[in-house]
């Protein structure tokens, strides 16, 4: 990148005055516009931006740990899954930080199936207690997985929960 450093740079450069704006440069583009079609793909197919959870959502995966890519995903969303999703080719399992329905780590893993297996089951009962509008089931891996359900005061399970 140093030896081709005029060629993917300097048209950027242009019309910058100051060390701020440098710093605001979007580098990544940069960077990436000078990978060809096929490199591109296959960036995207070994390291890509987002995964696919059970509910569809798609969430970023975060790299700024370069060992450890990691995506911060509810709980809820990963009822179903067996196991962790990867990247590059399934060689990298992601850390997988599973968040409460407020959005606050609950667990931090790259062993899904361990977790479903031993640690839910005292994450279910501190949760049930907390957030007892949102469904807890007994057995996560025949749940359906859910962006926002809870409860409602009679029992019923409905969507859009806020507690």
């Amino acid at each position: 990148m140093l030896a081709s450093l005029e060629s993917w740079l300097s048209p950027r450069l242009v019309g910058i005055r100051r060390r701020d704006q440098v710093e605001k440069l979007p580098l990544d583009d940069a960077l990436l516009d000078t990978l060809d079609w096929d490199m591109r793909r296959d960036l995207d197919q070994l390291a890509p931006t987002h995964v696919a959870v059970p509910t569809g959502s798609r969430i970023r995966i975060d790299y700024s740990q370069a060992d450890t890519p990691r995506i911060a995903v509810r709980l809820q969303e990963m009822f179903g899954l067996e196991q962790t999703p990867t990247i590059a080719n399934g060689d990298v399992p992601l850390t997988l930080e599973l968040l409460s329905p407020a959005q606050r780590p609950v667990q931090v893993t790259n062993d899904l199936a361990g977790f479903w297996r031993t640690s839910y089951f005292e994450v279910r009962k501190e949760m049930r207690g907390r957030y007892p509008r949102h469904a807890w089931p007994e057995d996560p891996l025949s749940a359906t997985p859910t962006r926002a359900q809870g409860r409602d005061r009679d029992g019923v399970i409905r969507t859009g929960c806020r507690t």
